[in-house]
């Protein structure tokens, strides 16, 4: 069995080989740019590691791979211009490095791109593996639009935000891990009992998302911290927030969620103190640790040797104790 650090390695690899030194330049170059600003290419490499769990050779998942990679940056930069976003990995975000209309369309050759190298999954296994992707991509844009309606509601329920976050941030990872294994050769209880992992290491995935925003590290996070806060972002931590507050609590959360121009800083304080009063936080920890707790119990589920399983056990804690 591969190391993550073995798997993240032929993932960087192969990405560099992708080739975007193409014309018009300024369709390719911000695609080159994006991905050379790394990340942690979970996706790619959980799709390599599945596929492992299976076989010794990974080659058949690789293109998969690099498929999903591509379409996750492709969903990143439609994002960030959607949520105005001014740093992406600690670097300028392709929309401010060069405008909303170059962002858009070199996302759109993202997607297309995407789907070629989908379509290099082996001979066999390529309608399931096809037929998944497209499932899941459908999925993203729900929860994307899900996310946009949000900002227009003051009664966002905890249970709706989750599944929004299960079809934006969680099925992509589920898919990444079920490619792997399809490619791999497993039976489809593996591959089913696999994407179930993944979705739940997803939601806790996109939970300590919400956390960092709010208390990571800005250096570490590599974006600004407090984003949400200042957007007044339906995150788990404030609708929480908004359904704890009472009297003064909640004149305080409501003036500062009032629209009003304040000074950033002034506004991220403020609403952390609110949430450190109320115990918001640990509210969102406990359910992220659910979340991993019930990834775990699919991941001991899957017919494989049990060492076979360690290094994506190793993962799952490690993406759970993260600061970035």
């Amino acid at each position: 069995m591969k190391t993550f650090e073995e798997i993240t390695e032929i993932v960087s690899l192969e990405i560099e080989k992708l080739n975007w030194n193409r014309e018009p330049r300024g369709l390719y170059e911000p695609i080159s740019y994006v991905l050379s600003l790394g990340g942690k290419r979970i996706r790619p490499a959980l799709t390599l590691m599945a596929c492992n769990l299976y076989t010794d050779d990974v080659t058949a998942a690789v293109a998969p791979a690099l498929g999903l990679e591509v379409f996750h940056n492709f969903t990143l930069l439609h994002d960030d211009i959607m949520d105005k976003a001014p740093i992406r990995r600690g670097k300028p975000t392709v929309h401010i490095k060069w405008d909303d209309n170059t962002a858009i369309l070199s996302g759109d050759v993202m997607q297309i791109a995407a789907y070629q190298l989908i379509a290099q999954s082996p001979a066999l296994h390529l309608k399931e593996i096809l037929d998944l992707f497209s499932k899941t991509a459908v999925e993203i844009c729900e929860g994307q639009q899900y996310d946009v309606d949000f900002e227009n509601r003051d009664n966002v329920a905890a249970d709706e935000y989750l599944e929004m976050i299960r079809l934006k941030t969680a099925v992509l990872i589920g898919c990444a891990l079920k490619t792997g294994a399809i490619a791999g050769g497993a039976n489809s209880f593996d591959a089913d009992t696999l994407y179930d992992f993944g979705i739940n290491i997803g939601l806790a995935f996109q939970l300590k998302d919400d956390l960092l925003d709010v208390y990571g590290n800005e250096a570490s996070f590599g974006k600004k911290i407090g984003g949400d806060i200042l957007s007044n972002k339906k995150t788990y931590l404030l609708i929480h927030a908004l359904n704890l507050a009472k009297n003064a609590n909640a004149d305080q959360l409501n003036y500062w969620l009032s629209g009003r121009e304040f000074k950033p800083e002034e506004k991220i304080e403020a609403v952390t103190n609110i949430y450190n009063t109320l115990g918001v936080k640990k509210i969102c920890e406990d359910k992220m640790l659910d979340f991993y707790e019930k990834a775990i119990a699919s991941l001991e589920k899957v017919g494989v040797n049990a060492n076979k399983k360690h290094e994506l056990r190793k993962l799952a804690e490690k993406l759970m104790s993260r600061n970035d």
